[in-house]
């Protein structure tokens, strides 16, 4: 029997809960005999209602810091923690922490370096923890699923991995992402009080997401288009206060609406009302919010970046995320120019077609046999 950690998913945690959750949700719906299923309950948390209930599950309530400092423990002292997934024949962590095993071969999905790349992005005390436990957890992974070959790159750079040992499997937008008809966007519009034309960016509010750039990007775009605004969707992630501070400091609180959580079945009539999606990030793993607005017939400003033109394809437009009057440009083109707009809105829509969960399940089988 194969377990899968999928505690990211029990506790929601942003695009490491859509992975964990969609990973194990194809697995299950491919061969749901080779499957359990682990995760840490916590205090507050909840297996996710997509997943069979009748799947064999072996769980732990321990509170999150407590949990990884007990895991980072028993790697650094070889205790190993078999008994917590009895009849384990491997072992498969969705996220940057991977339980200590003894005979049991484990697999580790790496979404991203960004502590390591970008450390000032990080709160100090989730800095430490990761720069410390991730070149051991790599070194004790039999096998590392990255999700994609600029994360493989990183790995391999970062900490001299055998690049043999790692395995791009990419991510896939959920099949709730798809063109929505104009009635419904405009039902959306009313239900948001959106405005007739915004640039919509679909994350959680961190500063790696490059949103400052963005701003001033509005702002020059403003002169020309003043009524054009920007949502937000998405949470807050951390370290947010100085966006928020720039936001008031650019006179920009009526050009910006930060929509917060916006629920599954209304966000692609949110993305696909938009005049242009915008991904400004200075770094992603994957990129996911690409696919998930192609999917819905949105075209996409992106950052060149990391792992976006793999991502992006043909079908993104690209700027340099670092040179804000190319990103205005960027997005002033693709704002007056409709047969561009159009030619890249059908790219996209089949770029985000190439991606599937299917296909990502088969391709992690293959990881794991090739253990088994």
């Amino acid at each position: 029997m194969i377990t899968i950690d999928i505690s990211a998913a029990v506790h929601s945690r942003a695009g490491l809960g859509r992975y964990s959750e969609r990973l194990a949700r194809a697995l299950l719906d491919a061969r749901p005999e080779r499957f359990a299923l682990f995760y840490n309950r916590g205090q507050d948390g909840r297996f996710p209602t997509t997943l069979p209930a009748n799947t064999p599950q072996f769980s732990i309530k321990a509170g999150y810091k407590p949990w990884r400092t007990a895991v980072l423990l028993g790697q650094l002292t070889h205790i190993p923690f078999n008994r917590l997934v009895p009849s384990t024949e491997l072992f498969h962590s969705t996220e940057h922490l991977l339980m200590p095993l003894r005979g049991i071969p484990t697999v580790l999905t790496v979404h991203d370096l960004i502590y390591k790349l970008f450390p000032a992005y990080h709160k100090k005390l989730n800095y430490w923890y990761l720069n410390t436990a991730m070149p051991l957890f790599c070194r004790r992974a039999d096998a590392i699923i990255a999700v994609s070959q600029a994360s493989k790159q990183d790995i391999v750079k970062q900490y001299g991995i055998d690049p043999a040992k790692i395995h791009v499997v990419y991510e896939a937008p959920s099949s709730l992402f798809q063109p929505v008809s104009p009635t419904r966007v405009a039902h959306i519009r009313q239900t948001y009080k959106l405005p007739e034309r915004y640039l919509v960016h679909l994350s959680t509010i961190e500063p790696r997401k490059n949103l400052g750039r963005l701003l001033d990007a509005l702002k020059l775009l403003r002169n020309l288009f003043p009524e054009l605004t920007l949502v937000l969707v998405g949470g807050k992630g951390w370290l947010y206060d100085d966006f928020f501070a720039k936001i008031e400091a650019d006179g920009l609180q009526d050009a910006v609406i930060p929509l917060g959580w916006v629920a599954d079945e209304d966000l692609p009539g949110v993305l696909a009302g938009a005049a242009l999606a915008v991904q400004p990030s200075l770094y992603e793993g994957f990129g996911l919010p690409i696919l998930e607005h192609m999917a819905c017939g949105q075209v996409v400003a992106a950052s060149n970046s990391s792992s976006h033109p793999e991502v992006g394809g043909q079908a993104a437009a690209y700027f340099d995320p670092l040179n804000t009057e190319e990103m205005t440009a960027v997005i002033h083109h693709l704002l007056t120019d409709k047969d561009e707009y159009e030619y890249r809105r059908e790219l996209g829509l089949a770029q985000a077609a190439r991606f599937s969960w299917a296909r990502a399940a088969q391709e992690t089988m293959v990881v794991y046999d090739g253990l088994l």
